[in-house]
């Protein structure tokens, strides 16, 4: 079996720290880089759930998108939420490390995961990343349908492929319009509002609108209706998953390392519950 150290440099092969934001905190949180490796979980989250679905499963590697410690922190103590689940890996012997916005720019990265869950065909970045001579890293994705649909049909692709949460999608904008391109990209997405309009897309595909940016974003597309899609942030996310676990199955039987690799289905997005409101065609349906 190879050693942690030999599976983490095949990773910074596919997401390189250096690639990272700036703000962000990517790369290996707990392990020791001389323990042997043999079975690696991925999930979208490093909480707690996740952490004791790893030790289940008997994994010495949990490879997560979101940072554990994104911020800085003053303690791991145990009887704090992050500390326990610090506890919890280093106890079994379990390694962590966190691909985020590094896994976000990749080729292929977070948002070609989407794109693909959906079936859309990615022409390029929507931010493309200014040291790739090739053009196709970079945050987002342009992509184009394989035939039209109309914006209903588009959301309700995305709530049948996507993972099923409590959000379901939310649509802005008018659902029997013509949708032919789309952007992607998962996770929070509305700072990328002025390049979608800028796309020149029929409707954008995130997680996370806000109330104000959403409403001044229709607001401000008075040439062309553009719709957005919003999903949950995990659902936007997950597919990446799948998409990192492959490709670390093919790095290792490319070294015939023999690694069990899995995707967690454990579902962590905080939402829980959706209560529908009723259906009203009246612009005057607000309660008095």
């Amino acid at each position: 079996m190879p050693r942690l150290s030999e599976v983490i440099a095949a990773l910074e092969t596919l997401w390189p720290a250096e690639r990272a934001e700036s703000w962000d905190a990517v790369g290996t949180v707990t392990g020791d880089p001389g323990q042997e490796v043999g079975r690696v979980l991925f999930a979208v989250d490093p909480v707690q759930e996740v952490a004791d679905e790893a030790v289940r499963l008997g994994a010495d590697l949990l490879v997560t998108h979101h940072p554990l410690y994104l911020r800085g922190t003053t303690t791991v103590a145990a009887n704090t939420p992050k500390g326990r689940v610090v506890h919890t890996l280093i106890k079994n012997d379990v390694a962590l490390h966190v691909a985020h916005t590094n896994a976000d720019k990749a080729d292929p990265g977070v948002s070609d995961a989407l794109a693909g869950a959906l079936d859309l065909r990615v022409t390029g970045p929507l931010v493309p990343d200014p040291d790739d001579p090739a053009g196709r890293r970079g945050l987002g994705r342009i992509c184009e349908l394989d035939h039209p649909l109309t914006v209903r049909e588009l959301a309700e692709r995305a709530a049948e492929r996507l993972p099923a949460t409590a959000q379901g999608i939310r649509v802005a904008g008018d659902p029997d319009a013509v949708v032919r391109t789309v952007a992607v990209s998962g996770g929070s997405g509305d700072s990328l509002f002025d390049r979608v309009r800028a796309a020149g897309v029929d409707a954008f595909v995130t997680a996370d609108l806000r109330h104000h940016p959403a409403s001044e974003f229709a607001a401000s597309v008075t040439e062309r209706p553009l719709a957005l899609i919003d999903a949950a942030h995990w659902a936007t996310e997950w597919p990446w998953c799948e998409l990192a676990a492959a490709e670390l199955d093919q790095i290792s039987d490319r070294h015939g390392w023999g690694l069990r690799v899995h995707v967690s289905k454990t579902v962590t997005d905080p939402w829980t519950a959706h209560a529908a409101s009723p259906v009203t065609t009246s612009p005057m349906g607000a309660p008095n």
